[in-house]
């Protein structure tokens, strides 16, 4: 059986201090997320379809062959990689990112990729001229009688900051020699790159992060554990505490953590990856035990999961032999 989004809703089961922890995704709290942005619209010759690209004043547009823009998120504003604050101008609501200007609050990503803004994901695009060219709006421009309803997507580091995607605020760092409970190693480990969306790469032996690649796992859980509670747990040690594996960590940030809605196939590529669902997030320091997350054993199914990262570049041999390293789920 294939579950969906097997480790979409979920709550903390482990009473251990998470002080330790600084959440990055849930809630934001000063931490930046960049990205290009695509913008999604309804099919038509020279439609509002593409990647943002902006203009030398700052002036974002979708068509007309312009330079991609690349955008910063923190805390519900967005600036571009020119430091400009990008803002919505009255009265028109055309989005802009201008000089010395203080940016609109309000934005976010949310766990499909979508940009909102007060959290609705509807933007409009306005044509410019005849030649493809579509400045865009959080409303249809006055006066303007061809603009069309457009969905803005993030490619990049952003995730949804909203606590109603269901995921717990704190992980949990558990304390103690050992974590009690069978564990399930991952019986099919998957690296994606973003930059190269239809890469294949195959099963591997490692979990890879970068600013580019994530690492999908597959999970098949034991039918014995049907009414039982299962824990997403992350595992790095110390370099000294490993004796057959060893990890390369650069970088201070966070693991990001989503549920795939359909377990991944050694043909996997980013581009072809399932639905996904953010549900948590741990810190990368060595000599940590991370709880991230716990629900009910989805017994008899195989199940997929996502790892990214966030300020980091790690890659580790994933590995039961003392002291165990990596990404697997255990029945409590």
């Amino acid at each position: 059986m294939r579950s969906a989004l097997g480790f979409a809703t979920l709550g903390l089961g482990a009473t251990a201090s998470a002080s330790a922890i600084i959440p990055h995704i849930l809630p934001r709290t000063s931490h930046e997320c960049c990205f290009t942005l695509t913008a999604h619209g309804p099919k038509m010759s020279k439609g509002p379809t593409g990647i943002l690209g902006q203009l030398s004043d700052g002036q974002n547009r979708v068509g007309g062959k312009h330079p991609p823009a690349t955008y910063c998120l923190d805390d519900g504003k967005i600036v571009d990689k020119n430091h400009r604050g990008c803002i919505l101008t009255p009265p028109t609501t055309q989005f802009q990112c201008d000089e010395g200007a203080t940016p609109t609050p309000g934005f976010d990503a949310h766990g499909d990729g979508s940009l909102v803004y007060k959290n609705n994901p509807e933007f409009w695009a306005c044509p410019v001229n005849d030649f493809g060219e579509w400045n865009v709006y959080t409303s249809p421009a006055p006066g303007q009688k061809k603009c069309v309803q457009i969905k803005l997507t993030a490619s990049g580091t952003c995730r949804p900051s909203s606590a109603a995607s269901s995921v717990p605020s704190k992980p949990s760092i558990l304390v103690g020699p050992s974590t009690p409970g069978e564990f399930e190693f991952p019986h099919l480990i998957v690296p994606v790159d973003e930059a190269k969306p239809g890469a294949q790469f195959g099963n591997k032996l490692n979990g890879t992060v970068t600013p580019s690649m994530c690492t999908a796992f597959n999970f098949d859980i034991h039918p014995d554990h049907a009414g039982k509670t299962c824990s997403l747990l992350f595992l790095l040690p110390k370099q000294g505490q490993l004796e057959t594996s060893a990890f390369d960590l650069k970088g201070q940030g966070d693991l990001v953590f989503w549920s795939l809605k359909e377990p991944v196939g050694s043909k996997t590529s980013f581009k072809s990856l399932p639905e996904r669902r953010l549900v948590g997030v741990a810190p990368a320091v060595p000599g940590t035990k991370t709880l991230v997350a716990t629900r009910e054993c989805p017994a008899g199914q195989k199940i997929g999961m996502l790892m990214c990262g966030s300020g980091i570049e790690l890659n580790y041999f994933q590995d039961f032999n003392p002291a165990p390293i990596g990404l697997y789920i255990r029945q409590c």
